[in-house]
């Protein structure tokens, strides 16, 4: 693959979220109360999805038209087998209808079911996340790291889970059930690429996601990896695209943390 393709691909994503993301906080700060009722959150939604995810789609046709695309909204746009972007335009859509800042817009690219490429972009808080498979995972610019605790009860944790499902629900209940009742500090942020990305920097030692959809975790996934993270399935297995389940630490936590998953299971 050439490195002029993933230049091309880095700066594109780069720009592309921040023009998501200036039109997110825009809407995000033309409401200051809404009432207390499903279709006045899901027009709020829905508005911010559709358009912070025209502007990234439109851009990745414009310049990579023979890549595919998968967005949380519209789906899969097939145009090419090697190449699949991934994009979230809103992650944490609670966490915006709730004024709460911890939400974002999000692209991966995908090589070959690898993923190559991951940035990120939480408007509100201006944090920006970039990562490149072999290159480091990087916030504001600053290459960052996974921390250095070693045991689960000295450090913090996040879980969520990606469906709605109730199976994995009830896993990720379980789950923040044991970890609290064990003494752990553990919780639940409402936006997974952010908690991948607390992950990475080293202010979290682990996030655990039952159900997890691809759009949420494909460019936290490559962060927490090339940060010295380690990242896979409950299983233990290598996360790839095809798994139903995630979890992220910063690798020395990651065999007990298993262990905590797997006895409630």
């Amino acid at each position: 693959m050439k490195a002029q393709i993933i230049n091309q691909a880095k700066n594109l994503a780069l720009f592309a979220v921040k023009q998501a993301g200036k039109e997110l906080k825009k809407i995000y700060l033309q409401f200051e109360k809404i009432d207390n009722t499903f279709k006045s959150k899901h027009q709020i939604v829905t508005k911010a999805d559709k358009v912070a995810e025209k502007i990234i789609i439109s851009k990745i046709r414009k310049k990579f038209h023979n890549h595919s695309i998968l967005s949380e909204e519209v789906g899969k746009i097939n145009s090419g087998k090697d190449f699949l972007w991934i994009i979230d335009p809103l992650d944490g859509t609670t966490n915006f209808v709730m004024k709460n800042p911890l939400f974002s817009t999000t692209v991966a690219l995908v090589y070959k079911n690898q993923p190559i490429l991951g940035v990120i972009y939480a408007p509100i808080l201006d944090e920006l996340y970039l990562t490149i498979f072999g290159q480091g995972a990087y916030f504001n610019n600053k290459k960052i790291r996974v921390s250095k605790v070693k045991k689960i009860n000295k450090g913090f944790h996040t879980y969520c889970y990606g469906s709605s499902k109730s199976l994995y629900s009830q896993q990720a209940i379980s789950y923040y059930q044991k970890m609290f009742n064990q003494g752990n500090e553990i919780r639940q942020l409402g936006a997974a690429t952010l908690e991948f990305a607390r992950v990475a920097r080293g202010i979290t030692e682990s996030i655990v996601i039952p159900g997890a959809n691809s759009w949420d975790v494909a460019a936290g996934a490559l962060l927490v990896r090339e940060a010295g993270g380690k990242v896979t399935d409950f299983a233990n297995k290598k996360w790839d695209l095809t798994s139903t389940d995630i979890i992220a630490t910063n690798g020395l936590v990651h065999s007990t943390l298993l262990k905590v998953i797997n006895e409630q299971r």
